[in-house]
């Protein structure tokens, strides 16, 4: 999931980059008062304590004090690492060469919030990165405090933990310890993730950026299998994630068609309830009939339940299938699949949106240069 933090990039930066960035970030600020220096305050107490804590990888493995399961893990990291750049074409750069213990679960915690009777998201616009579907807190606590304070007015919130993000190579990221919870190949799949964004990022299109980076991510994990002797993926999670997004997808379908409907307030309500109650006798009946009754989402879908934790999927796998058909129209070849995203990229929004249906719908997509 992608972050960047708005602070100097470092003692060997330019002045001039300095101050093209760091001036539009001060008088926001000062235009924004009190709330938004707190909030930014936090952001770069946050990004600063990452930057101290990091130390080279390979100094961290051979450092006798480490534990044998980190010094694996960071072997590990350090060959998907090489392989991003060496065969996913991604950066090559220091980003994921360097490791922070940060002494938490998640390195930051995203506030999503959408109206009551809406999936739009509440966007944050920021310079550099311009507008983004949520806004991340280093605490959780600060999250929990946002989070009450948009409740209070009505809104629909979700706090999602995130476990990496991307800084868009303004510094040189971590593997940080919260990436190293769920295992090796869990690891790899968040450094083809996060190198992504670092690869291509599209101001004010969490959509675009998102799927972008999901399917880098999907797509390299299956050649990193490969390359590894193994089965591209893992079929019974495979086919479990896919049914789960597709049963998500499918309720934000049809709340959207409930909300546009001309129906009283209280209608809605009653009616986004029942849907709720559905998506969750769905989910049962798919875990039940088809999963052997073990479900790995079942905490998720037993907890409560609004519009905006519905919210993620829709970013992060809206586009996905069309960059799948993208790779496959270029003969899996990663340049110029790089190529023509940027060319998606540098259109206007709409013509984009229009371009990427097109290839959905399997027509004949405008020219990209």
């Amino acid at each position: 999931m992608l972050r960047l933090f708005l602070l100097l990039r470092s003692s060997h930066g330019s002045l001039d980059r300095v101050f093209r960035y760091l001036v539009p970030l001060v008088l926001g600020v000062l235009l924004n008062g009190c709330a938004s220096f707190n909030y930014y305050s936090q952001l770069a107490g946050g990004q600063l304590q990452l930057l101290q804590a990091r130390k080279p990888v390979a100094e961290v493995v051979a450092d006798p004090a480490t534990s044998p399961t980190l010094r694996q893990h960071l072997q590990q990291a350090e060959q998907a690492r090489a392989f991003a750049s060496e065969h996913l074409k991604l950066p090559d750069n220091r980003s994921y060469r360097v490791y922070a213990d940060i002494g938490r679960p998640f390195v930051v915690w995203n506030v999503f919030a959408t109206p009551e009777f809406s999936l739009d998201p509440q966007t944050h616009c920021f310079p550099i990165a311009g507008c983004v579907a949520y806004r991340g807190y280093y605490s959780q606590g600060a999250a929990r405090g946002a989070a009450a304070l948009q409740k209070q007015q009505g809104m629909d919130v979700y706090i999602g933990g995130v476990e990496a993000y991307s800084t868009l190579g303004w510094f040189d990221d971590p593997i940080l310890n919260t990436m190293l919870r769920w295992g090796d190949e869990r690891l790899a799949t968040v450094i083809f993730h996060e190198l992504a964004h670092q690869r291509l990022y599209v101001p004010d299109d969490t959509a675009f950026n998102e799927s972008f980076a999901t399917f880098v991510e999907q797509e390299g994990t299956r050649q990193w299998r490969t390359t590894r002797g193994l089965p591209a993926q893992l079929q019974s999670d495979s086919q479990q994630s896919d049914q789960f997004v597709a049963l998500v997808l499918a309720s934000r379908e049809r709340l959207k068609t409930l909300y546009a409907a001309p129906l009283t307030e209280s209608a809605k309500r009653a009616g986004k309830q029942a849907e709720f109650e559905r998506l969750r006798r769905d989910y049962r009946t798919l875990r039940d009939t088809q999963w052997g009754g073990k479900g790995r989402y079942d905490a998720w879908m037993n907890a409560p339940m609004n519009n905006a934790k519905l919210l993620p999927f829709g970013l992060y796998d809206q586009w996905v299938p069309v960059f799948a058909a993208l790779f496959a129209q270029v003969g899996t070849d990663w340049q110029r699949f790089y190529a023509q995203v940027e060319a998606l990229g540098r259109l206007p929004i709409e013509q984009r949106q229009q371009a990427l249906k097109s290839i959905a719908g399997n027509a004949s997509s405008p020219k990209l240069q």
